[in-house]
């Protein structure tokens, strides 16, 4: 049985995907990908097999239970699974409900914190979130 690693793809870019994060991504034998991660990603896992199980208002999406069952069944396949995630798995990414999913089935995991968009928005614009 493999074990599920989430990913926080970062705000949108490729490149604002942490170290950490592409190193476990770099290892993926399937990532299940959300619709707001960046296509380029692809590259720093070329051999695993990609799955979009991305939401999207007003167009097809992936229902959470699918996505559950989905993640059981590839762990039991597969060593390595990644979930990888827009900005940070934690932030309206129901982390908490896939997270009890693969615990229910006895499947190990991993959370690989992003960048979430707040940061990166604070970031380009420049401006601190803290101030002294």
């Amino acid at each position: 049985m493999g074990r599920v690693v989430f990913i926080g793809a970062g705000p949108g870019a490729a490149d604002l995907i942490t170290v950490r994060g592409a190193r476990r991504l770099a290892e993926a034998e399937v990532v299940l990908c959300d619709a707001l991660t960046d296509p380029a990603l692809r590259e720093l896992a070329p051999r695993a097999e990609w799955i979009d199980v991305g939401k999207r208002g007003f167009r097809h999406s992936t229902h959470q239970a699918e996505i559950d069952a989905l993640l059981v069944e590839m762990a039991r396949r597969h060593a390595v699974v990644v979930r990888l995630k827009g900005g940070d798995p934690s932030l309206f990414g129901r982390l908490e409900e896939e997270l009890a999913a693969l615990a229910r089935a006895g499947i190990d995991s991993e959370v690989v914190p992003g960048v979430s968009a707040a940061l990166a928005a604070a970031a380009s614009a420049q401006r601190p979130l803290t101030r002294r």
